[in-house]
């Protein structure tokens, strides 16, 4: 784990005790009895079968960039998104590291018609609750951060017994070796293999990593490539591997036209 990563963690188990005295699980476990089931985010983005599917993000800051875009609102770019193609949405919920919220991630929901993932360090069962309360259709889980795989495989479980979708990513071969067996664990319809093209130690980009682990991962049609997806020309590249599903953020909201931009990185200049 890099040093920023566990930074990350260190600080996401303080925020998570501080949750908890705020709002005690058993209260979530209630609230969420009351919810409308999720959106389907694992058929969102599977089918149609072999046609380029985009989560797009909804991010304000990163670690490695500071601020992406000033002019941020996080419901008018999400509805933008869905006009021009985007399959789902990812909404980053963290606040000290990316300047995100639940919030945010309530009101896309509530506004815009797709499937929402919530992108955050999950490491505890509470946060699964949490997420469904405010929303989300999917979570992200980070291998990296959840070196345990008894820890991992409680959360898939949980996700899995409130309809969420799990998309599990990864960047390390190990620790791509580690978490195979447990794709589509406890049922294979609920669970996304992602492998993140940002190196956590030098928070550099490299589209080449997804190419270089495609040949590890069986079912490529539950692959999403993440990250350093900048153009056309990136997604080409991916499919020809087999790949159909990305998650672009940071390359679309530098854009002034973020339709336009999503548009462009789907069809091409054409």
């Amino acid at each position: 784990m890099s040093h920023m990563l566990e930074r990350i963690v260190a600080d996401k188990v303080l925020e998570i005790a501080q949750a908890r005295q705020r709002t005690p699980l058993d209260e979530l476990e209630r609230r969420v009895r009351d919810l409308e089931p999720p959106r389907n985010f694992f058929s969102a983005l599977t089918r149609p079968k072999d046609e380029l599917r985009v989560i797009a993000e909804v991010k304000r800051a990163s670690p490695s960039a500071g601020v992406i875009r000033e002019d941020f609102d996080p419901v008018a770019i999400a509805a933008t998104y869905r006009d021009n193609g985007a399959a789902a949405i990812s909404c980053l919920t963290d606040a000290r590291y990316f300047q995100g919220s639940l919030a945010d991630l309530s009101a896309i929901k509530q506004a815009v018609g797709l499937p929402v993932l919530r992108k955050d360090f999950i490491l505890d069962l509470y946060q699964v609750y949490e997420s469904r309360v405010a929303g989300a259709d999917a979570i992200l889980l980070i291998a990296e951060c959840i070196p345990q795989d008894s820890q991992l495989l409680d959360l898939l479980i949980l996700a899995t017994e409130l309809k969420m979708t799990t998309l599990l990513e990864v960047y390390e071969v190990e620790n791509l070796l580690r978490v195979r067996p447990h794709v589509g664990f406890p049922h294979p319809r609920y669970t996304l293999l992602g492998i993140n093209n940002r190196n956590l130690k030098t928070m550099t980009t490299d589209l080449n990593h997804t190419l270089r682990l495609v040949d590890m991962v069986e079912n490529r049609e539950i692959l999403v490539s993440e990250s350093g997806i900048r153009s056309h020309e990136d997604c080409k590249r991916l499919m020809n591997a087999g790949i159909h599903r990305v998650l672009v953020g940071e390359h679309l909201l530098r854009q002034p036209d973020v339709g336009a931009a999503l548009r462009k990185l789907m069809e091409g200049d054409g």
